[in-house]
């Protein structure tokens, strides 16, 4: 019987089983490298292996058994509830940007695989390499998941091929923890909101892969949860001029998202969703969950921060135009008011709170 990467228990068998799936056109999209496309990251792998997290023990030991005793095994493949869907008859721009999300969201799943399998790879410190590979696992999983989704649409990503030769940007490891777990628990609050909101609203679940986005978004608020430790296990990462970095990878990881995601909005109202809506309460959700590490959130009510993000996404329009024309002095007047738009936004000051001396977490959105 053919293994399925649902089923595989390491990363490299779930990615060995998608070596076989390839379509040009996903593949080249997910190559791209842009502000707002999903990056492949590499770091000082032997700092990572340094990590020492015999002081959080009694925190560590339960997430770690909780990853080993895998919940979501054989759980991310097609089964009786996975509906047919005629993708020709499916409306053009809906079509288009909804293949964009599915490999985009791909393309994010692989490159935090990729990351993860090199630290299992290249590290000796047991603990570390256990949770690395763990992660790799599941990141593994939901790539192929997609991919299956794209499949029948009659395309998807080459994973192989990207992992040869997508460009790769170098981030310390303080950056990698700042930016993936981040990237984790908004994640988690952008599945959760839409799994939720199609829950009351069934009549909007266009497709069937919005049934498993559950235990997806699980999967994700539980690698949060290991970056929040990492993170505690140095002190130093989240106190002085480290706040600032957390700052700025918070408008970073907002901002990103508020311009991609109004990039798409045949694909949101096709989910009866507000993109502003939408947008507010992921930002809401995710500045709660990073109150358990982080010692400041960003004022997402100050009248400031809607401004700014508009002003981004104007801007951000404006450049892509000018670029299909080629017009350079319009480029560079784009780039320019985008970069002023993300300042004003940095500029807010931030909230301060006490962190909490529990760290962990359970999913309850």
């Amino acid at each position: 019987m053919n293994m399925h990467s649902a089923d595989a228990t390491t990363a490299e068998e779930a990615l060995a089983i998608q070596e076989t799936i390839d379509s040009e056109m996903a593949t080249e999209i997910a190559m791209q490298d842009t502000l707002l496309t999903p990056r492949f990251y590499t770091t000082d792998f032997d700092e990572l292996d340094a990590i020492d997290v015999s002081h959080i023990r009694d925190e560590w030991d339960p997430l770690i058994d909780r990853m080993v005793s895998d919940p979501n095994k054989g759980h991310f493949k097609k089964n009786a509830d996975w509906d047919q869907v005629d993708w020709d008859a499916m409306d053009p721009k809906l079509k288009k940007e909804f293949i964009d999300f599915l490999i985009s969201s791909c393309t994010a799943e692989f490159s935090g695989c990729v990351l993860y399998k090199e630290m299992k790879r290249r590290g000796s410190n047991e603990e570390i390499t256990k949770l690395f590979q763990l992660m790799a696992r599941d990141e593994a999983r939901h790539a192929g998941f997609i991919n299956d989704a794209l499949r029948e649409a009659g395309v998807a990503v080459n994973l192989g091929f990207l992992t040869q030769k997508k460009k790769y940007t170098y981030f310390r490891p303080k950056f990698i923890y700042y930016a993936t777990y981040l990237s984790e628990k908004i994640g988690y609050a952008r599945y959760i909101t839409i799994f939720r909101h199609l829950e009351k609203h069934p009549q909007y679940r266009f497709h069937p892969i919005f049934k498993w986005f559950e235990e997806w978004c699980n999967d994700e608020f539980a690698h949060g949860e290991a970056f929040a430790l990492l993170m505690k296990s140095d002190p130093k990462l989240t106190r002085g001029v480290n706040v600032w970095w957390i700052k700025f990878f918070l408008t970073a990881v907002y901002a990103t998202m508020y311009v991609r995601d109004h990039q798409r909005p045949a694909f949101h109202e096709a989910l009866g969703v507000d993109t502003d809506w939408y947008a507010h309460e992921v930002f809401t959700k995710t500045s709660k969950l990073s109150e358990q590490i982080f010692p400041i959130t960003l004022d997402i009510d100050n009248p400031r921060w809607e401004t700014g993000l508009k002003r981004l996404q104007k801007a951000n329009v404006d450049l892509a135009n000018a670029k299909k024309q080629g017009r350079k002095f319009a480029q560079m007047g784009a780039s320019i008011r985008a970069g002023l738009a993300f300042v004003g936004l940095f500029s807010i000051p931030s909230k301060k709170h006490v962190v909490p001396a529990k760290t962990r977490l359970e999913p309850a959105y």
